[in-house]
């Protein structure tokens, strides 16, 4: 069921995608509204899970993370699918887990150091995973565009 978003909250999640820590004070003077019916409308989409969290965007190359790599990675036909989901969820270098149709499989995105830590990361966390028959990985060697944001359409 998708929220009713007016105006006004879209312009506050316009910004705060683009700079959530601003101070509500800018976000007021900026949509022309008071500070304090700002942060009243930043509660309650938070309330509603409109808003589902902050984070820190950091930068990778400050901790020895920029090789990207995309895995599509096949569970067996008897495979425990949701067990190796969530196998694959709890590793560190790996930053999203998503099941795909067409291929029937995993597609994974991980960040390491290289490709010697994208070998190791493959041989003796994913595919002992028990159920993954195999992988086929995708190294990235370049990077246009990379955004959590969501398009707020109303």
């Amino acid at each position: 069921m998708r929220p009713d978003i007016d105006k006004k909250n879209r312009e506050i999640l316009e910004i705060l995608q683009e700079k959530a820590r601003i101070p509500n004070v800018e976000v007021s003077r900026m949509i022309n509204m008071a500070p304090s019916a700002v942060l009243e409308r930043i509660r309650k989409m938070e309330t509603q899970k409109i808003i589902d969290g902050y984070e820190v965007r950091l930068n990778p190359e400050h901790f020895n993370c920029r090789q990207i790599s995309f895995s599509y990675v096949y569970p067996g036909h008897k495979a425990d699918k949701a067990l190796i989901g969530e196998l694959l969820s709890g590793i560190d270098q790996i930053q999203e887990v998503h099941f795909v149709t067409g291929e029937d499989c995993y597609l994974i995105k991980a960040r390491t150091a290289d490709t010697v830590e994208l070998d190791t990361l493959l041989r003796t966390k994913i595919l002992s995973i028990d159920g993954v028959v195999s992988s086929r990985t995708h190294v990235v060697l370049s990077t246009q565009k990379e955004t959590a944001q969501i398009p707020i359409k109303i």
